[in-house]
């Protein structure tokens, strides 16, 4: 058995509508699209520095985790 816990997860508006359309496309759950998303990226996401990482007084990127978004990749 998998051990399986609701969540409540925060999504921009614009996303979870693209969430959402995929979800529709390939007759799947939110909750689906979701998993195998986090399988994709996880690796990526690991490589990413923690909010310890960041020396005192050193820029923060694009958010309060120092975190870049990669949609330019």
């Amino acid at each position: 058995m998998s051990d399986k816990r609701k969540q409540s997860l925060y999504f921009p508006e614009d996303m979870l509508k693209e969430i959402q359309l995929e979800a529709t496309r390939q007759d799947r759950s939110l909750s689906w699209i979701v998993q195998k998303a986090w399988k994709i990226a996880r690796k990526e996401i690991q490589r990413y520095p923690s909010v310890n990482d960041v020396a005192p007084g050193e820029e923060v990127m694009d958010d309060e985790r120092g975190l870049q978004d990669h949609d330019d990749d």
